[in-house]
């Protein structure tokens, strides 16, 4: 199975751990922009996503259950569920491979 991590630069972001095999990364650019980054990753085992909330000082560290990720059968539809999620009408998104 197949999941996505997303970070986004001064809010939060999500580290890989043991049981996640990264595949591919993509900056998500809304008018040239970036606004977040994916990873898509395989789950090799299940486990605890680290997440960092970069909001806070100090930083606050929430492991979030992997069960509760949504999951996909291949990187392809992950893939897709991704441009599905950043297409909005007309407007200038894109997802540019890290």
């Amino acid at each position: 199975m197949y999941v996505i991590l997303t970070s986004k630069p001064g809010q939060f972001r999500t580290e890989i751990v043991e049981g996640l095999r990264p595949l591919a990364a993509y900056d998500y650019l809304f008018y040239g922009i970036r606004k977040a980054t994916f990873v898509i990753a395989e789950l090799v085992a299940e486990t605890k996503v680290k997440v960092i909330d970069e909001a806070w000082s100090p930083p606050i560290v929430n492991e979030v259950p992997s069960k509760f990720l949504e999951k996909f059968e291949t990187p392809e539809r992950a893939l897709n569920e991704l441009e599905h999620l950043i297409t909005f009408g007309h407007m200038d998104t894109k997802l540019r491979k890290r």
